[in-house]
């Protein structure tokens, strides 16, 4: 099921929210801390349609309740007394609260600063405390932190168990607790509206994480991070995934600093991830047997488990050579528009050095920079490229270039102190071909910039389109529909 929570501040909204909701969800949590006065629950509850959960939240669990401890109770008990198909106690109070008619009580814990951790023993005392459902919130700023509710929630055991994961990952969890047989998930009604900052809105559920088509047998493709650019992902993934009718679907997740990783990821069930820019180094670890662009890129942005272990793989240069290629006028894939052609990387970070591979098999004639001169001159080294000293830029000749380092972004390059370097729009000029590759699939200052003196750009926006469809191919062995393609990308994010 799916569960909305409203919190309505008059009983005459509250009325309207339970409305709007109930064609939306399975189950709506109605919030009691919220209003100024007791509300007629009998009456408000009449003619919606959809079972009811009450609820009454403390400052401590997340609530807005500002009376007495001892007025709050008896809200909750003059709640029951109504039949609502549910009500939310916690751990603390649920003695204080009999059990009364068919109502089912969700025995909460919360905590909201620190990650929970140790829960089995909470579990036993909410089923000593008569729960017919468990429920857990909490911060979840990283897999690590998450990963004592994540293994809750994803164990087999006789009664059911609901994670709330506060923040964008608490996604993780709906998705989740689809899999594994929690009896509801959250989803807020609309932006604006969340029960916690970052929570996914019915809307997103359905058109990003496509949660309707999650059953137990469903198997998730891990993304790392929450960005743009990887929700982005999700919901082009998912959308090509549903259109082969595959039983798969795309769980995100944001990797912290935990040397476990594998070991979760096994725990879960998931053998492939897709890892963003930020964690693309730190995705080497993960393998026991490394492709030659990862290992010399030091960049895998593609982890997947085979029989005997984990495999890292470095897509992105492919993709960044194959549309570069094609707006140089490749006709086919033996074509080498870039024999001899002045290529200059700007940056050293694992994009830069993808690229700067990438342009070595193809014999062009490269050069790199980057805001530090220590790192421009090893990866130049490792390539085979010429150096550029940052100050020296202004004075390189070439006919394409690679805007490659994150910090480079909105015009500036990052020195190690901290200062910045900034880069001078008037070095980008007619007739170089240039293309930014620090925000896909979005546009910087810095392409803006290149756009207006006349430059020509090679579409971020198309080698994003290309990089997706080449991990949808190497994922599934099919094809990502173009037309899927293009509709997801042509969503606002």
């Amino acid at each position: 099921m799916l569960c909305i929570a409203v919190a309505p501040e008059s009983r005459r909204l509250g009325k309207v929210d339970l409305f709007n909701a109930a064609p939306q969800c399975d189950l709506i949590e109605f919030r009691l801390d919220r209003l100024g006065k007791e509300p007629d629950l009998k009456e408000m509850m009449d003619g919606i349609g959809k079972p009811i959960l009450v609820s009454c939240r403390r400052p401590s669990d997340g609530g807005a309740w500002d009376g007495t401890e001892d007025e709050r109770l008896m809200q909750l008990r003059t709640a029951i007394i109504t039949g609502p198909a549910y009500v939310e106690l916690e751990l603390d109070i649920a003695d204080k609260v009999p059990r009364f008619g068919t109502t089912k009580r969700v025995i909460s814990y919360t905590s909201l600063q620190k990650p929970l951790a140790n829960l089995e023993p909470i579990i036993e005392k909410a089923v000593a405390a008569k729960a017919d459902v468990v429920k857990f919130v909490g911060p979840t700023p990283t897999l690590d932190a998450a990963w004592p509710l994540l293994a809750t929630i994803s164990k087999k055991r006789t009664i059911p168990v609901v994670g709330m994961g506060l923040g964008k990952p608490g996604v993780m969890f709906s998705l989740l607790g689809l899999k594994y047989g929690a009896p509801w998930i959250y989803a807020a009604l609309e932006r604006g509206l969340e029960a916690h900052a970052g929570q996914a809105t019915i809307t997103e559920l359905a058109e990003t994480y496509r949660w309707r088509d999650i059953v137990p047998q469903t198997r998730f493709v891990a993304v790392a991070g929450f960005g743009a650019a990887e929700t982005t992902t999700v919901r082009v993934m998912n959308a090509g995934l549903a259109h082969h009718q595959l039983n798969i679907r795309c769980l995100p997740l944001e990797i912290g600093a935990s040397d476990k990783i594998t070991q979760m990821l096994d725990t879960l069930h998931i053998n492939v991830l897709l890892a963003n820019p930020q964690f693309c180094e730190r995705a080497l670890n993960l393998a026991t047997d490394i492709e030659e662009a990862a290992r010399k890129a030091q960049y895998a942005d593609l982890v997947i488990k085979q029989q005997n272990g984990w495999h890292a793989y470095n897509t992105a240069w492919k993709s960044v050579l194959r549309v570069v290629e094609a707006e140089l006028g490749a006709k086919s894939a033996e074509d080498r528009p870039l024999d001899r052609r002045n290529v200059f990387v700007i940056g050293a970070g694992g994009m830069g050095r993808s690229v700067a591979f990438g342009v070595q098999k193809r014999k062009g004639l490269l050069s790199v920079t980057a805001p530090d001169d220590g790192e421009g001159q090893r990866m130049a080294q490792t390539f085979g490229a010429r150096f550029v000293p940052i100050a020296n830029m202004y004075d390189t000749l070439c006919d394409l270039v690679f805007i490659a380092e994150a910090q480079a972004q909105d015009g500036l390059l990052a020195t190690p102190g901290g200062t910045g370097v900034k880069l001078n729009p008037a070095f980008l000029r007619p007739p170089m071909y240039v293309t930014d590759l620090t925000n896909l699939p979005g546009e910087s200052h810095l392409l803006r910039e290149a756009r207006e003196r006349g430059c020509k750009i090679i579409e971020p926006s198309k080698i994003f389109g290309d990089h997706l469809a080449t991990l949808f191919k190497t994922i599934t062995g099919k094809d990502l529909p173009p037309e899927v393609l293009d509709t997801e990308l042509a969503r606002p994010v």
